[in-house]
């Protein structure tokens, strides 16, 4: 059975930092491409960053570049998303998936078969 658990939402002030990890059990990550996303209330689903297999590529949303960073653990089968200089517009609930083409995308988010539960992320002074 696969399972993608998120850990490390929590409450930050702006310009705060929090680092969001992916584990996942019933897969193997680094044969997946790993997307991180986020639903803020009352919005849709929006990509934030995205991570392939084979090179590691990375891609970002406009919103976060320079500021967030998607990175892999390979021995401990999990994926980051450390998050710095932290915005009240970054507050959302943000959720991993699992791409088994392992190309991945933030554009969409039917290529990815396997969902997190989420963790909460909230932004306030």
């Amino acid at each position: 059975q696969v399972q993608l658990v998120e850990s490390g939402g929590g409450l930050v002030q702006p310009g705060g930092s929090l680092r969001l990890s992916c584990a996942a059990s019933g897969i193997t990550l680094d044969d997946y491409a790993i997307g991180w996303f986020r639903q803020a209330p009352g919005k849709e689903r929006e990509g934030v960053s995205c991570i392939s297999s084979l090179y590691g590529r990375t891609i970002y949303a406009d919103s976060v570049k320079g500021r967030f960073t998607i990175s892999r653990d390979n021995a401990k089968n999990t994926v980051y998303l450390q998050m710095d200089s932290l915005k009240a517009e970054d507050t959302a609930v943000y959720y991993c998936a699992a791409d088994s083409s392992g190309v991945g995308t933030i554009v969409a988010v039917t290529p990815y078969e396997h969902w997190g539960q989420g963790t909460q992320v909230t932004v306030s002074s």
